[in-house]
């Protein structure tokens, strides 16, 4: 009783911090407080964010602000078709003088990587990608450099419809913990943008937390419990995207494959995260069903039956959870 009690102090400490990291965020965006909680629980889950959204919503101004709030090192990255993936990892220098090669490296070495309108950069560039975001490494020529700490790829993208952009692969998909879908502001809150907008640049943001109190912070959100209930029902909602006629569901002529392993992990992750931010030291199903559609959206594949009738991997995703029974 008394670890449980130690843990829901520390996890009531913790979560008090992080409103004021999000109350530092929001005096530069204005609304989108489901964007910048969903940045909060990919940092303290340690997993990479995918936001979609048309231009001009303030996603790559939250990300700048989260970089600032956290005193964490930043760079930017506008992803175009003719990048190359040297650009972004780096390259090997010849030297002349004694014929040997150093490795220069690529703006990847950063803590927090913005990679702006991630669509419009072709294959090859996202695959340079995929090592960092898997193994936290990047291989320039013969010798693999370990990333900084914490480390996350928070990237941009227009809707797929647009003019310009490529499909991303699958398995870089995969790799992004939450695929976050960001919506325009209400009328109050495009009120307050406009207001903002005539009093010139923004104070800069006070720093509320660095890399040493992050690091202490994924400490205990590893530390919350999850009970075996709560796993089983995540088990249960990847399974069923897998194999949704064994969960009573008529979706398998709309999926064409189903999540992957790796989303059982991060829908963990992130509900302890979540639960956190709500400063609770256990997860909840409520925890699990508030972030399911991030985690499930972008890993369910549908068929060309499902595109025909137009149903989105989205509806699939939100029909799977409305329908698990919940523990």
């Amino acid at each position: 009783m008394h670890d449980i009690a130690e843990l829901n102090s520390r996890v009531r400490d913790e979560a008090r911090v992080l409103e004021r990291l999000t109350a530092e965020i929001s005096r530069v965006v204005v609304g989108q407080k489901r964007m910048i909680e969903r940045l909060l629980v990919a940092l303290l889950s340690d997993g990479h964010v995918l936001l979609e959204g048309v231009p001009g919503l303030a996603k790559t101004t939250a990300v700048k602000s989260l970089a600032a709030a956290l005193d964490l090192a930043f760079a930017r990255i506008q992803f175009t078709p003719d990048l190359l993936p040297a650009d972004l990892t780096g390259t090997l220098i010849y030297s002349p003088k004694d014929g040997t090669f150093t490795p220069k490296r690529g703006p990847i070495f950063t803590n927090l990587l913005l990679a702006d309108e991630i669509n419009r950069a072709p294959a090859k560039v996202q695959s340079a990608l995929l090592e960092a975001m898997q193994e936290r490494q990047v291989t320039i020529g013969d010798e693999t450099h370990p990333l900084p700490v914490p480390f996350l790829v928070l990237a941009t993208q227009n809707p797929i419809e647009q003019e310009g952009t490529y499909p991303l692969p699958e398995a870089q998909v995969d790799r992004f913990m939450l695929k976050v879908v960001v919506d325009y502001p209400t009328k109050e809150e495009e009120l307050q943008i406009l207001d903002r907008a005539g009093l010139g640049d923004l104070p800069p943001l006070e720093r509320v937390l660095g890399p040493v109190e992050i690091a202490r912070v994924r400490e205990v959100v590893r530390g919350i419990y999850v009970d075996d209930k709560v796993k089983r029902y995540v088990v249960d909602l990847v399974l069923a995207s897998r194999d949704p006629a064994s969960y009573g569901l008529d979706l398998a002529p709309l999926i064409a494959f189903g999540a992957s392993p790796r989303a059982t992990i991060y829908l963990t992750r992130a509900a302890q995260a979540h639960a956190l931010l709500r400063g609770r030291g256990f997860v909840t199903p409520d925890d699990i069903k508030a972030i399911g559609l991030d985690v499930l959206r972008h890993r369910v594949l549908l068929t060309f039956e499902a595109e025909a009738e137009e149903v989105t991997a989205e509806d699939v995703a939100g029909r799977i959870l409305d329908s698990i029974e919940v523990p």
